[in-house]
């Protein structure tokens, strides 16, 4: 428990000193429009759905939370704060458009171009 304290608080700093030296984002995030035509090879894969979410949990959840709203540990200290994916915009987003933000990165958002193959 001590480590996974340690962890959590060393994402929360660090992110915290990050968020200071990016430029506030204004503008909405908006996906290429080519992004919306990629088709997800993983859809309705149940093996796929749930290695996803060890992905999440390793990757995400520090920012977006636990059920992705946005309320992790570490966003809380974001701003912009991370996004709500149970949100009505979040949800009518293409896979295509998800997957160009996950490994494209904006300001407080990472990349994942360089962590994440292709298929995760």
């Amino acid at each position: 428990m001590k480590t996974f304290t340690l962890i959590i608080g060393t994402a929360v700093v660090s992110i915290m000193l990050m968020s200071a030296t990016f430029k506030k984002q204004t503008t909405p995030w908006v996906a290429p429009k080519e992004a919306d035509a990629m088709v997800n090879p993983m859809k309705d894969k149940a093996d796929a759905t749930a290695e996803g979410k060890k992905l999440y949990t390793k990757y995400c959840v520090v920012c977006h939370g636990e059920k992705g709203k946005g309320d992790g540990p570490a966003g809380i200290a974001l701003n912009p704060r991370p996004a709500d994916h149970s949100s009505a915009k979040i949800q009518s987003e293409t896979d295509g458009s998800l997957y160009w933000k996950i490994t494209t990165g904006r300001s407080n958002m990472a990349s994942y171009k360089k962590s994440l193959k292709d298929e995760e």
